[in-house]
């Protein structure tokens, strides 16, 4: 299934930067120098590559600030395979309000597909196995409502969202603690019952002194492939097994064939490419 659009209340403040950002203090220069007041125009957004479509709520409530009064229709939805030249939507409107808001429009679509785009191949290179590609907090400042719902376009799942809804305690937190032991305790004392608490591991040692204080899930981070099947065996199902640390394309489908539950992901949203989007003339 589909995320719905993101609601107005998060939408809101991450598009009016945006578009602020874009008109500053004087608004659209070229725009209003070329443009008669009274023109009115037909375009189209069309994809100028294949890939995984997002980012129509952003672009859509971009307009809706902009200019209500233009049209927009929309021929696809957050989710749909993209193929070189399909019409994602068509405007129709004042000239002067689509092309101001034309930028701030292509921009949310193109990145935010890009995202999806990555997260499906990372989806489907697994697709033969039962495990989940998920993505972490490497996200754009400010942008990551946005990014994790476009890695869920993308078919992907989502880590926790911030540091207030989950409890992932990783090695610096170890350090400080003084032990995995101590870090599990504490977590556990502090923790409410729906709190989830996962904990970082990068020997089997650590794993074998996590696993006696039943964290809800582990993260084998930086292992090989025989060394995650060897953590899979240990944990034996009595909690979640996630791997993680420089996984690509390449390498992704031998880690999900090791047994592990879930794959998390930093590049989903810190290195996917933006996928090209325009704006035709109909």
């Amino acid at each position: 299934m589909m995320p719905p659009p993101l609601p107005d209340v998060i939408l809101d403040p991450i598009v009016r930067l945006t578009l602020a950002e874009d008109l500053g203090r004087a608004g659209d220069l070229t725009t209003d120098a070329t443009i008669p007041p009274d023109t009115r125009m037909q375009v189209e957004i069309r994809a100028r590559k294949a890939g995984r479509l997002a980012g129509l709520d952003a672009a859509s409530y971009a307009l809706k600030l902009v200019d209500p009064s233009v049209s927009l229709s929309l021929a696809m939805a957050d989710g749909d395979a993209l193929t070189h030249g399909d019409v994602i939507g068509r405007m129709d409107g004042p000239a002067r309000s689509i092309l101001t808001a034309e930028r701030a429009m292509l921009n949310f679509i193109g990145r935010l597909s890009g995202v999806a785009t990555m997260t499906s191949a990372f989806v489907d290179a697994v697709a033969h196995t039962g495990t989940k590609i998920v993505c972490t907090r490497k996200t754009t400042p400010g942008h990551r409502a946005l990014e994790k719902r476009a890695v869920r376009c993308g078919g992907g799942t989502a880590h926790r969202y911030g540091l207030d809804d989950a409890i992932l305690i990783k090695d610096n937190h170890i350090a400080a603690c003084g032990s995995i032991a101590d870090a599990l305790t504490r977590a556990k004392a502090y923790a409410g019952h729906l709190r989830m608490i996962e904990i970082e591991v990068d020997t089997l040692d650590q794993l074998e002194e996590a696993l006696p204080h039943a964290p809800h899930a582990i993260l084998l981070d930086n292992m090989d492939n025989e060394t995650l099947r060897q953590a899979v065996t240990m944990i034996d199902g009595r909690c979640a097994a996630e791997a993680s640390g420089g996984v690509t394309l390449e390498t992704v489908a031998g880690i999900a064939e090791t047994g592990v539950d879930f794959i998390s992901v930093g590049a989903l949203t810190h290195s996917a490419p933006n996928l090209d989007v325009g704006l035709d003339v109909a």
